[in-house]
């Protein structure tokens, strides 16, 4: 089993995340008294505690925990100890951090020449920027996510409070992680993956790029609409209980995501004589570019007060009668009860026993037979696996981790 040492903070806690979940050894590295990430909320009961992170909980998921201060001489010592048992490290410190302390790659490589360390860093080891601090906000601001988020009338908004730039970077580490794991097995040679969180969010956007490569056209915010170059169509509708995605859509081509798709929702709604001044539309005749914003205007008006009769699941019974490309916009209570992922047992049931609790986790991402990775463990208390890893592995007798103890080595 492959091992990884983890010194990732929010930036890449996810990396060690994935890699956990598809069974590596993940043994997560805080500093003694536990990483700053402990305090990033929402806690279990609203107790703002260490211990009691939903964050650290999420994101630790399946790791084991150590502590260890990798400033101090013989917390140096120690990590070079724990190198020399490891496959991988995966790190997102400053550019310049570990190699001021003697623990960046080079160094560790000279050692270990199949060593594999991935550095997750705003925006790379290398280029003018490299050295610039950031946060996730910046980083989808500069990488361009953060542009075409938003209604159009308003600037640009942040997407999420959960760092998402954050969690881009830190699943493309996985990936070059295990891409270089993969090499190492094939050359026998360790490699340095550098992971720019910038660039994970350019990634993402992939056809904004292109509009402007190939049109000049500068892809804006649309909002809860469907933009194209004369129309804005909503994709995103109000109901009794919610919210369900949907839009207008014309012409004959695309079957029931063309006209046809809108022509039975207007049969659905006259079912319930609701589809006055929409039943005379030839809907399968036009296409999108033969009407105005007017006329979509009027048409969404007239839907907008359909869905607002119904719930999400009334509407979710007409679309699968009717054959309508719609669907229910879920909110995490609806997950957590959504027929699909509960009949795949994708949810699992996690003890607590420092909190005598059982808490509920979204499962493996992949599903194999046999499997590739479950959930095993809780995330680690600080400090939990001390004893484990530095005297059974690593033979430190009782008397010396008293000693790195009251130094604040461990």
């Amino acid at each position: 089993m492959y091992r990884i040492l983890d010194l990732t903070d929010e930036k890449g806690l996810l990396c060690g995340r994935i890699l956990a979940d598809l069974g590596l050894d993940v043994i997560k590295i805080e500093k003694p008294g536990g990483d700053d990430c402990r305090n990033i909320g929402p806690f279990w009961k609203d107790i703002h505690h260490a211990e009691k992170s939903l964050f650290w909980f999420s994101y630790n998921l399946n790791k084991k925990g150590i502590t260890l201060d990798i400033m101090k001489r013989r917390g140096q010592s120690l990590f070079k100890q724990l190198v020399e048992r490891a496959d991988a490290i995966i790190e997102s410190f400053p550019p310049s951090y570990l190699s001021e302390l003697g623990l960046d790659y080079d160094s560790l490589a000279r050692g270990k020449p199949n060593l594999v360390m991935t550095s997750i860093t705003h925006y790379g080891k290398s280029g003018p920027y490299k050295d610039r601090k950031s946060s996730d906000l910046v980083a989808n601001a500069v990488g361009g996510y953060v542009y075409i988020t938003g209604p159009a009338d308003r600037p640009p908004v942040r997407i999420s409070k959960v760092d998402q730039a954050y969690c881009h970077a830190g699943s493309h580490a996985a990936v070059g992680t295990l891409i270089a794991l993969i090499c190492r097995n094939r050359l026998g040679l360790g490699q340095h993956v550098d992971i720019s969180i910038e660039e994970s969010v350019v990634w993402t956007l992939m056809y904004v790029q292109q509009y402007w490569d190939l049109t000049g056209y500068i892809y804006p915010r649309s909002g809860v609409f469907a933009h194209r170059t004369n129309l804005n169509v909503r994709q995103y509708w109000p109901c009794k209980d919610g919210y369900v995605g949907w839009r207008i859509f014309l012409g004959s081509s695309g079957g029931s995501f063309g006209g046809e798709g809108v022509k039975r929702m207007v049969e659905a709604m006259g079912e319930e004589g609701m589809a006055q001044g929409l039943d005379m539309v030839h809907w399968e005749a036009s296409g999108m570019d033969d009407v105005t914003q007017e006329d979509i205007t009027f048409w969404e008006e007239r839907f907008a007060s359909f869905f607002l009769t119904h719930t999400k699941r009334e509407l979710n019974n007409i679309a699968e009668r009717k054959g309508i490309p719609l669907f229910p916009i879920s909110t995490p209570a609806d997950l957590i009860d959504n027929v699909q992922l509960n009949s795949r047992h994708y949810w699992v049931d996690i003890e607590h026993p420092e909190l005598s609790d059982t808490i509920i986790y979204p499962g493996p991402f992949v599903l194999c037979d046999p499997p590739l990775g479950e959930l095993r463990r809780r995330a680690p208390l600080v400090g939990e696996h001390n004893s484990e890893i530095y005297e059974q592995e690593l033979g430190i007798s009782p008397q010396e981790m008293t000693d790195l103890k009251e130094e604040g080595v461990i």
